[in-house]
């Protein structure tokens, strides 16, 4: 799968309207139930990158960002304003932000995710697109060092550590984060008068899993 490591223009995707999407297959029974059952296991988000254009110039920028992927082509990163850190939208993303993996001994990566609990329910999400320079990692309250306890790949959101985690340990990371996603449409339609008119053009955005 093709995939570019540049974010869509922050500035364009902040105001785009989207969120996550699920699937679930509901069967009525004949006893008036019903049966439920989903064949995601995980969610997958969806957006509007037109509704956030303000001017032509933006549009040039669209064009050119769309053109450069090649439509569906190639998937690129995406700036979700309503949920890309580890931490409450208002916070700061800090080392012990999300548990992501309890130590075993002997495994050294770790990928990142973030869970969302409600109810005593919890979802928890793999973050595979990380934003470089905002990742923090933790080892049972005690902060790591990038570049000597641990690396990290950008590209997959793998934390891999110098040394394997003693076994009972709790790692956890804080960070910022992009969605992978790619254009839903092979073709742009504007129009500079309907545009003007206060007409923006649809340009859907899904994401795609890695």
């Amino acid at each position: 799968m093709g995939f570019h490591e540049v974010r869509f223009p922050a500035n364009l995707s902040f105001g785009s309207v989207g969120g996550p999407e699920r699937r679930t297959e509901v069967v009525a029974l004949t006893n008036g139930f019903e049966e439920r059952n989903t064949p995601w296991a995980q969610s997958r988000r969806r957006y509007d990158a037109g509704v956030s254009l303000r001017s032509l110039d933006d549009i040039a920028v669209l064009i050119a960002f769309f053109e450069a992927r090649r439509g569906q082509l190639y998937g690129f990163r995406w700036k979700d304003w309503s949920d890309f850190k580890s931490c409450a939208p208002s916070g700061t993303p800090g080392f012990r932000d999300q548990e992501i993996a309890v130590a075993d001994g002997v495994r050294r990566v770790f990928g990142l995710s973030k869970s969302y609990r409600s109810g005593g329910h919890v979802y928890v999400r793999p973050v595979a697109k990380p934003v470089e320079g905002s990742v923090l990692v933790g080892i049972t309250g005690d902060e790591q060092v990038l570049g000597v306890d641990f690396e990290l790949d950008v590209t997959s959101g793998e934390v891999r550590f110098a040394e394997p985690p003693d076994a009972g340990e709790v790692i956890t990371a804080g960070f910022e984060f992009d969605v992978p996603v790619r254009f839903d449409t092979d073709i742009i339609q504007t129009s500079v008068a309907s545009f003007h008119a206060g007409e923006v053009p649809e340009v859907p955005v899904v994401e795609i899993r890695l």
